[in-house]
C-alpha cells in the first residue's frame, strides 16, 4: 500500500521536473502552481504540434483564464520571447458589476495602514496611459470633458487643474492570482481592475474614466 501512495507524488516530481526543463521559456513565476496541477492530473499530455490535440480542450479548461500566458509551458502552443515583452508591460482589465463608490472612498482616504498601496492622480495623467487617446476622448460624452483639462502651458490650465478630478487607485502589496485579484477589488467597491501579468493587482476607482495606471507599484510584486 505504501508503494501505491508513493508513486503519485514521485510521478508528479518528474513530470514537473521535465516541465521544468523542456520549457524554459515560459512564464514560470506566473504559470508554475495552476501547470503543476494540470500535469498532476495528465490533462495536457498530448502534442498538438505532433498532430495529437486529444487533450486540447481538457488542458485549456484546467488552465482557464491563464491558457493564454500558460499554454506554451505544457507544450500546447509555440513559445513566446518574454524578454522582449516583461510580465509588468502586460495586464488584464475589466469593469466589475455592481460597485460602490462610498466603500472604495471611505477605505482610500488618508493613510490606511494596510496591505495596499493608494495613488491618486489627475485625470488627464490616466488618460495619457490609453493608447489611442483621441479615439478615447471620442468616445466620451461632452459631459464628462468638461471636467477633463490636458496639460497646457498657461496659467488658466494651472487653475483647472486644481479643480480637476483625481483618479485613486489601490495596489496590493503581495502578489495574487486575477481571480483573487477581481474578488478583492470587488470587495472593496472598486468600478475596475487591472491585474498584471506579474500577478500585482490594481483596483480602480470610480472617478478613473480609463483603467488606472499601467505602472506596477504593488511593493512585494514589482517583477
Amino acid at each position: 500500500m505504501k508503494s501505491g501512495c508513493i508513486a503519485i507524488p514521485v510521478a508528479s516530481a518528474v513530470l514537473f521536473l521535465c516541465w521544468i526543463t523542456s520549457a524554459a521559456a515560459c512564464n514560470k513565476a506566473l504559470c508554475a502552481s495552476d501547470v503543476s496541477k494540470c500535469l498532476i492530473q495528465e490533462l495536457c499530455q498530448c502534442r498538438p504540434i505532433d498532430g495529437n490535440c486529444s487533450c486540447c480542450k481538457e488542458c485549456m479548461l484546467c488552465l482557464g483564464t491563464l491558457w493564454d500566458e500558460c499554454c506554451d509551458c505544457v507544450g500546447m502552443c509555440n513559445p513566446r520571447n518574454y524578454s522582449d515583452t516583461p510580465p509588468t508591460s502586460k495586464s488584464t482589465v475589466e469593469e466589475l458589476q455592481d460597485p460602490i463608490p462610498s466603500l472604495f472612498r471611505a477605505l482610500t482616504e488618508g493613510d490606511s495602514h494596510l496591505h495596499w498601496n493608494i495613488v491618486s492622480f489627475p485625470v488627464s495623467e490616466e488618460l495619457s496611459y490609453h493608447e489611442n487617446l483621441v479615439s478615447f476622448l471620442e468616445t466620451l460624452d461632452l459631459a464628462q470633458l468638461q471636467n477633463v483639462s490636458l496639460p497646457e502651458n498657461n496659467p488658466h490650465s494651472q487653475l483647472e487643474s486644481e479643480k480637476e478630478p483625481l483618479c485613486t487607485v489601490v495596489y496590493f502589496d503581495d502578489c495574487m492570482s486575477i481571480h483573487q485579484c477581481k474578488n478583492s477589488c470587488e470587495s472593496m467597491g472598486a468600478s475596475k481592475y487591472r491585474w498584471f501579468h506579474n500577478a500585482c493587482c490594481e483596483c480602480v476607482g470610480p472617478d478613473c474614466i480609463d483603467y488606472g495606471s499601467k505602472v506596477v507599484k504593488c511593493m512585494n510584486c514589482t517583477f
